[in-house]
């Protein structure tokens, strides 16, 4: 058995979600309030736009995305139809097939699993689905694949979306059979990422055995009926036909259906049918799991466990940036998590993603954890082109100020450093404080420099009455912003890993007012 695998840029990568905003609870996310926007909303009118522009440029049949925010689904535009044929328009209640983006689902229904007890993240997979235990690996030495492996896609199975697409009713015992003969490897397990279908659909099997009921049921008895999912469906005849949106590609000047795939053994790595409305009360739940905080979990699965997700196996890439409408440059490291993509995003900051595609549909989802925001769409086109417009939303509402980064409480120990700040920089003497500095300060830069420097403070922006800002990044560090008489001091603080409140850094710029504040 191997233990996991954990790289520096992964672990720092995963680390950027830990500060988050505080979020709402799981029960506020499961039926969301009424939208708290208005149709004359300027924010959510650009936002209509940009959508409207991209149905109308890319031959795009219809389209419904969705904004999240606190914990509530506060706006949906539905364009286009959803039945080319007949002209029936798509509504917010339309139900559309999102592809990939069910992967998510399949993490966390294995994350239940996992926190259950009936399974281990790092067993060998062969441990739950029999028909891989003579599974021929590409080198003698290879490490068998892991379930973590599949989540991660780092089980060295090729990638396999062309092949993919096709496969998603592809029937168990047909599966079964494709697994006793044989799998196509990249390369052996744990060596990269190389996004995987078949790892998904295994995993399928995984939860199917270990539930012990088919994977749809598990899914649906686990997570989706305690979110009140109640309009989400794995079979296309399970979808009321005056709701669905048929699947087209864009041929010859004119839309084409694509033929209809029902459910099957692929169905963890694509099937999920499900609207607007539902996966927003997903997306409320799932930002719930953010920032880490006191409180009993929600019954469904432990924040702590939906936390995972953004923790890959270490195979961090650096993109081009985000897809989006300007030119403006921003390289992105990014690594897949557990059905999401983490990401860190030059402008926005920690972030997760992810794409679906099948023939006849496209789906896209952005999330901010920091901010309890996010945004998807649905389209019911082969490749339409939704990931820079979703991204666009995001911009457009940070450039609004409605993609504010929620602000944690600062811990006891956060406040007891603010009082001391506060006394150090009144006292202009950084010994008025000796008790609460970590035995490095005072070796870092010795007290008569202190003096000199908060002297210097002083003589920039007069007294400080009170903090104006006070954000705190963590359990132990903060950024601030002292309100002073002439200006203001920006400042951070870190405090040392001791039980003891003391500050093992500190940080002071002032910003005079004839400098602009």
């Amino acid at each position: 058995m191997r233990s996991p695998r954990r790289y520096p840029c992964a672990a720092a990568l995963a680390a950027f979600f830990v500060a988050g905003g505080l979020s709402s609870a799981a029960a506020a996310a499961a039926t969301p309030p009424a939208s708290r926007a208005t149709a004359s909303d300027a924010t959510f009118a650009r936002l209509d736009a940009r959508f409207a522009r991209l149905v109308a440029d890319d031959h795009v049949p219809g389209l419904v995305y969705g904004v999240v925010i606190d914990g509530a689904l506060v706006h949906v535009g539905a364009f286009g139809v959803q039945d080319a044929a007949s002209r029936r328009p798509v509504e917010p209640g339309s139900v559309f097939r999102i592809a990939s983006m069910t992967k998510n689902f399949t993490a966390l229904m294995v994350l239940r699993l996992r926190d259950d007890g009936k399974l281990r993240l790092d067993d060998p997979v062969a441990r739950y689905v029999p028909e891989l235990r003579s599974l021929a690996y590409p080198t003698t030495d290879a490490a068998p694949i892991t379930v973590r492996d599949l989540l991660v896609h780092s089980s060295g199975l090729v990638t396999d979306n062309p092949w993919g697409d096709r496969q998603l009713d592809m029937s168990e015992a047909a599966f079964s059979k494709l697994m006793q003969g044989g799998l196509g490897f990249a390369r052996a397990p744990g060596l990269a990422h190389e996004y995987s279908n078949t790892s998904y659909a295994i995993l399928g099997r995984v939860v199917a055995n270990v539930a012990g009921a088919p994977y749809a049921e598990a899914v649906d008895a686990a997570l989706l009926k305690p979110l009140g999912m109640t309009a989400s469906y794995w079979k296309v005849g399970q979808v009321p036909a005056s709701r669905r949106a048929l699947g087209y590609s864009w041929a010859d000047g004119a839309w084409r259906q694509e033929p209809v795939l029902d459910d099957g053994a692929f169905a963890a790595a694509g099937g999920l049918h499900t609207t607007a409305g539902d996966y927003g009360r997903y997306v409320a739940w799932l930002l719930s799991a953010w920032p880490p905080r006191d409180g009993p979990d929600d019954g469904i699965l432990k924040r702590s466990s939906m936390r995972e997700i953004v923790q890959g196996e270490g195979f961090v890439e650096l993109t081009p940036g985000r897809p989006r409408s300007d030119d403006k440059p921003c390289p992105t490291p990014r690594t897949y998590g557990m059905g999401m993509y983490a990401l860190a995003d030059c402008e926005l900051g920690a972030m997760l993603s992810h794409s679906g595609s099948l023939p006849g549909y496209t789906s896209y989802v952005v999330l901010s954890p920091s901010r309890r925001t996010g945004v998807f769409a649905f389209a019911n086109l082969t490749r339409a082109p939704l990931p820079a417009a979703v991204w666009d939303a995001m911009r457009m509402l940070d450039d609004d100020g409605r993609l504010r980064r929620a602000l944690s409480a600062p811990s006891p120990a956060l406040v007891e450093a603010k009082a001391a700040i506060l006394e150090a920089y009144g006292a202009g003497d950084i010994a008025a404080i000796e008790a609460r500095l970590a035995s490095n300060m005072l070796l870092d830069r010795p007290g008569p420099a202190w003096r000199a420097d908060l002297g210097a403070l002083r003589a920039a922006v007069g007294e400080c009455s009170r903090f104006s800002g006070f954000d705190a990044r963590s359990l132990r560090s903060a950024s601030f912003t002292l309100e002073c008489r002439a200006g203001e001091i920006r400042g951070s603080v870190l405090l040392a890993p001791t039980s003891a409140t003391l500050i093992q850094r500190l940080v002071l710029t002032a910003k005079p007012l004839a400098s602009g504040r």
